[in-house]
């Protein structure tokens, strides 16, 4: 008797398209939920940031914690890294003892604190003086150690295990070659990606954006004997990006409406307002922007995530569009986007030398 065929092409949920560290109010309120990106190769799941209602969100697509791999930061803003301790905390009360380990992989400490913005009248005082910039082995660190109450309870009364039984966070080392300073020289110009993980369904490589004042900042790509993905993370239009995204199948990069940042912060009169709006303009990349480097970078398919803000009408983000070259995609939460094909398989151990 035949078996039924399974389609074999990767894919990408788009678990939460919404950016920015609030929850967005007004019409549209509550349609996008907090970033974050699942890359599907198989029954394998490898998780592009953790913004709120991750957990939640993986549920409803039918991806279980224990096909995670991989979790994958970008960067350390909040907006990206929120829901990492709820994942982890109730994520492990599905995984079986026997579970494999999932690495999370993201920045490490940025070793200096960024520079104080011009605007300030008065330089403010950073918060954790002793430790003002850990990276994601430390920031996981310091999610667990917050909750040790409950999950002391848990080992000790009813034998459960410990996160750390499945987690294991890992700081990416950024090649000492490219020149990386979190301040005088965040984003190496000319920097080749590198590779950050591999197993038997994946490669993944990353390289360096520009999103100012966090430092580092990781653009991640997936190459699959079917095809490949690369995630922007946070940046303004970057060269880097476009080296990564040289000739992938799907680019997915991160979008604001500047229109909306001139209507927030334009006319504000103070400090805070105006030091947004410095922010915003020269962290961040819009729709028509976004569209140039998917074309310059030959990329087969765009999708507009990270919105922000997450309220921003449909329509707004879909009149880029006629500027691609190639599949144009303005995903909502839970939308499910194939990328390359079965047919075109390249061994795995090939993807080493294919770039």
């Amino acid at each position: 008797m035949n078996q039924p065929a399974v389609d074999t092409t990767p894919r990408v949920v788009t678990l939460g398209t919404a950016g920015g560290p609030r929850w967005w109010t007004g019409e549209n309120a509550g349609k996008r939920s907090g970033i974050a990106t699942a890359v599907v190769v198989g029954e394998r799941t490898y998780l592009v940031d953790a913004g709120h209602g991750v957990g939640r969100q993986m549920m409803l697509a039918n991806l279980p914690v224990n096909s995670l791999r991989g979790i994958f930061i970008t960067h350390l803003h909040s907006d990206h890294t929120i829901d990492l301790g709820s994942l982890a905390i109730f994520g492990m009360f599905t995984l079986a003892p026997n579970q494999h380990s999932i690495k999370i992989i993201g920045p490490g400490d940025r070793g200096a604190l960024p520079p104080v913005s011009p605007r300030a009248a008065v330089p403010p005082s950073p918060v954790f003086p002793g430790n003002p910039t850990p990276g994601v082995t430390g920031m996981f660190t310091h999610l667990m150690a917050a909750y040790a109450t409950d999950l002391n309870d848990r080992i000790l009364d009813a034998l459960r295990p410990s996160p750390f039984d499945y987690f294991e966070p890992q700081d990416i080392e950024i090649p000492a070659a490219t020149g990386y300073h979190p301040n005088t020289n965040p984003t190496p110009a000319g920097m080749e990606p590198f590779e950050v993980y591999r197993d038997d369904h994946v490669r993944v490589t990353a390289t360096l954006v520009e999103h100012p004042p966090i430092a580092p900042a990781f653009a991640y790509r997936f190459d699959t004997a079917h095809g490949s993905v690369t995630v922007s993370g946070d940046t303004a239009p970057c060269e880097n990006l476009v080296r990564l995204a040289r000739g992938t199948d799907l680019l997915l990069h991160e979008a604001i409406d500047f229109d909306w940042v001139e209507r927030t912060y334009g006319g504000s009169g103070n400090s805070t307002g105006q030091a947004s709006k410095d922010h915003h303009r020269k962290s961040h990349t819009s729709a028509a922007e976004a569209v140039d480097l998917a074309n310059r970078a030959g990329a087969k398919a765009l999708a507009l995530h990270h919105l922000v803000p997450g309220t921003t009408p449909q329509h707004v983000w879909e009149a880029a569009g006629a500027g691609f070259n190639g599949d144009y995609h303005v995903p909502n939460d839970l939308d499910s986007i194939p990328f390359g094909t079965p047919s075109t398989t390249v061994p795995l151990e090939e993807l080493a030398h294919a770039r």
